[in-house]
C-alpha cells in the first residue's frame, strides 16, 4: 500500500512538471503571437517570419531558416515555469486549489510578460480577464464585495490614469516639449477593474496601495541606477502591470 502511495505520488509530480512545460510553452506561445496578431495565429521566427514547427514550440531552438536562436525571455519562462508548478502543486491558494490556480496564474503570467516586453496590456487578453474574473469573483466575495471591488478598482486607476494625462499636457507646456510617455496606460485601468471583479472590496483597495507602493519605489531606485549611470531620461515610464499582478498574488493566497 505504501508502494502504491509513493508510485502515486511519484507519478503526479511527474505530472506537474510536465504540466509546467507545457505552461512555458503556451505562455511564450502567447507572448509570441498576441502582440504581433492579436489572435491565435500560427507561431513565427520573430527574425524571418518563417512558421515555427511544433518541435520548434515545444522545445526551444534555433530557427530552422534563419538560425535566429530564441529570445531570453522564452529560456526564463521556460525555466520559471518548470519550478513555479510543481511549487504550486505542493503550496497552492487555500481557496482555489492547484488546478484553479494554474489557471489564474497563467492568465496574469500572460499579461505580466506581455506589459513587460511591450508595455502593452491587450484589449483582447482583458475581455478573457473579465470572463475568468466574473465566476471567480462571485465565488470568493458574493455578488456586492464583487461589484464594489469592480467600481473601485476601475475608478481608482481611471482617476490616476487622467491625472496623468493632466500632468503631461502641463508638464509639455512648461516644457515646450510634447511628453509622448504616460504613468498609467487605459490597460493599467481594465487590468485593475479586472482584479477588483476577482479580489472584491476591500482587498482591492488593498491591492492597488501595495502596487503603487511597489512602483513608487520601483521607480525611484529605477531613477537612482539611472543616475549613476549617467543614462537618467526624464518621464521614462515603466510597466505598471506587475505590482498590480504580484499585489494580487499575495492577497489571492491571503483569500
Amino acid at each position: 500500500m505504501n508502494d502504491l502511495t509513493t508510485f502515486s505520488g511519484l507519478g503526479f509530480t511527474l505530472l506537474t512538471i510536465i504540466v509546467g512545460w507545457i505552461a512555458g510553452v503556451l505562455l511564450n506561445y502567447l507572448a509570441d503571437v498576441l502582440p504581433r496578431t492579436r489572435s491565435l495565429s500560427s507561431p513565427t521566427c520573430h527574425n524571418c517570419e518563417v512558421k515555427r514547427s511544433l518541435s520548434e514550440v515545444l522545445f526551444p531552438q534555433k530557427c530552422r531558416n534563419c538560425q535566429t536562436p530564441p529570445k531570453k525571455r522564452v529560456w526564463v519562462v521556460q525555466i520559471t515555469t518548470l519550478i513555479a508548478v510543481p511549487l504550486l502543486r505542493f503550496f497552492p491558494p487555500p481557496a482555489l486549489g492547484f488546478w484553479l490556480s494554474l489557471v489564474v496564474f497563467l492568465y496574469l503570467a500572460v499579461v505580466f510578460i506581455i506589459d513587460v516586453e511591450h508595455r502593452a496590456i491587450l484589449h483582447q487578453v482583458s475581455i478573457v480577464g473579465v470572463i475568468l474574473a466574473i465566476p471567480f469573483g462571485l465565488w470568493l466575495n458574493g455578488w456586492l464585495a464583487t461589484l464594489i471591488g469592480a467600481a473601485v478598482g476601475f475608478g481608482v486607476m481611471l482617476a490616476l490614469y487622467y491625472f496623468g494625462i493632466l500632468f503631461n499636457r502641463y508638464m509639455s507646456r512648461a516644457r515646450g516639449q510634447e511628453i509622448e510617455e504616460v504613468a498609467l496606460g487605459f490597460g493599467d485601468v481594465i487590468l485593475s477593474g479586472i482584479l477588483g471583479i476577482a479580489l472584491g472590496s476591500p482587498r482591492i483597495i488593498v491591492c492597488l496601495f501595495f502596487a503603487i507602493l511597489m512602483g513608487g519605489l520601483s521607480s525611484g531606485i529605477y531613477i537612482l541606477i539611472s543616475l549613476v549611470l549617467k543614462r537618467y531620461r526624464a518621464f521614462t515610464a515603466i510597466p505598471y502591470a506587475p505590482f498590480l499582478i504580484l499585489a494580487a498574488v499575495v492577497l489571492i493566497y491571503m483569500a
